[in-house]
């Protein structure tokens, strides 16, 4: 239902990006009287220092956090914002420079169609997608748990605006069996939300137990459903809450992840994309051939050991490796451990120097891993720890990554024990929950430096 929500805010930024283009050739048309000779070298330099300019002020702003129950007025102010700061830093960067190529009348012609096409833009896609969203297209099924004045008013909200593209399918409390649109007892939720894969849960927690509204987080964190919150009073402990409006009525957002928002993702992958390049072209180019050599004459079997791993939502894909081990039977179901027989004396020396997780710049490259993220683990692991440790399925919130957080902090290696399992866990999440591209940095360099240093739980 909601399958390509994901691609909303890039096709609002790639608008922009066209508008950019746009106003820049119309511009010049409009104060030269011709576009032929826009095409020169240095007129390019305009275009793209413009084009960089609009992403820098986009990002400080974070004009692309359009939720769907935003208004349009809210997002015809978010992109004067952007074109205002747009505007400032252009001239700022015109008058330092010294820079007198550009005629007044045309950076006037330039300031004002940008901002008209800008806003038409983004006035069009949030019309489009209202559109489509009311013909039932890009939905999002959702359940309230607790039956109260705010319950029934968020009911009410979702039958008058369909055009948000929310499929309310009922209530569930233990106190209103039998009232109109309640399906059943908070026992019943869990169920329900698999079987009909609810995409969003509205808890009402003053109209809830402590111990179900504790089973209700740890529920959704394991199965990947959002979960928000109606706000009334009652004592419950919840962190990094993010607030949304609709119309007057504010909800509280229980998750909130950084590389949720367009921006980040895009400079995410964009960091991901062109670190992994780097490292295939002037690494693994000669690298690789080398240690397939001396992999091949060690032992028989093939160079790559391909596993199917847990990636982000859960879904399955082809993690590569170097072969670190003789062939055998468990290579799918049992963990590597300390003096194990099956590795081999090479895949010893692969194992230590963390050379075997090579092959996956070329999972990043595909889209399929990060460079820095949580480790993805056998399909069987992440069966059997989604069952005994809590809120492990949040780590699949993003895609997983060839080095992490859990890993330069000494939690590599064996996690047979829950306990360690807990640990990495605990810094998965921080790490999702607080990620910056320097934090990024800041894991690669300390995972570089423990290869050179040595690593006593890499094994």
């Amino acid at each position: 239902p909601g399958l390509y929500s994901r691609y909303i805010k890039p096709v609002h930024a790639l608008g922009d990006l066209a508008a950019i283009a746009i106003s820049s050739i119309a511009s010049y048309g409009f104060a030269k009287g011709g576009y032929l000779e826009y095409f020169a070298p240095e007129n390019f330099q305009l275009l793209l220092y413009s084009l960089i300019s609009w992403i820098v002020c986009a990002s400080l702003l974070g004009t692309y956090k359009v939720y769907r129950v935003t208004r349009i007025l809210r997002v015809i102010a978010n992109a004067l914002k952007v074109v205002f700061l747009y505007i400032l830093l252009v001239e700022a960067t015109l008058s330092f420079l010294n820079i007198e190529t550009f005629s007044r009348q045309f950076l006037t012609y330039h300031y004002t169609i940008l901002a008209v096409l800008v806003i038409v833009w983004r006035i069009v896609v949030v019309v489009t997608l209202r559109y489509f969203r009311r013909k039932g297209y890009n939905y999002r099924t959702v359940i309230i748990v607790g039956h109260n004045k705010a319950a029934e008013e968020l009911k009410k909200f979702f039958k008058k605006h369909p055009e948000y593209g929310y499929r309310f399918l009922g209530f569930f409390d233990d106190h209103a069996k039998g009232e109109p649109h309640v399906l059943g007892s908070i026992s019943d939720i869990e169920n329900f939300v698999l079987t009909h894969q609810v995409d969003e849960i509205y808890c009402c927690p003053y109209e809830l137990q402590q111990d179900q509204i504790q089973q209700l987080l740890g529920f959704v964190d394991n199965n990947l459903v959002r979960m928000k919150f109606l706000p009334e009073p009652g004592e419950f402990h919840l962190k990094q809450m993010k607030v949304d409006f609709y119309d007057v009525l504010p909800v509280l957002i229980l998750r909130s992840i950084p590389l949720d928002d367009a921006a980040n993702k895009v400079l995410k992958r964009g960091f991901d994309v062109l670190f992994s390049l780097l490292v295939i072209i002037f690494i693994l180019s000669w690298l690789l051939p080398i240690l397939a050599v001396i992999i091949r004459l060690d032992s028989k079997g093939p160079i790559l050991f391909k596993q199917e791993r847990s990636g982000i939502d859960n879904k399955k894909f082809k993690c590569w490796k170097l072969r670190s081990m003789y062939v055998n039977s468990e290579a799918n179901s049992q963990q590597a451990r300390r003096g194990d027989s099956r590795i081999t004396p090479v895949g010893a020396f692969l194992r230590k120097t963390s050379l075997d997780e090579l092959p996956q710049f070329f999972n990043v490259l595909m889209g399929q891993m990060s460079v820095v993220g949580p480790r993805p683990h056998m399909l069987k692991h992440t069966q059997e720890y989604s069952l005994i440790v809590d809120k492990f399925m949040v780590r699949h919130f993003i895609k997983p990554g060839i080095t992490g957080l859990s890993q330069v902090r000494g939690l590599r290696g064996d996690t047979s024990e829950v306990f360690q399992m807990k640990a990495r866990v605990k810094l998965d999440i921080f790490y999702l929950e607080n990620w910056s591209l320097l934090l990024d940095l800041k894991i690669i360099f300390y995972t570089i430096y423990n290869v050179f240093k040595g690593d006593e739980h890499a094994f």
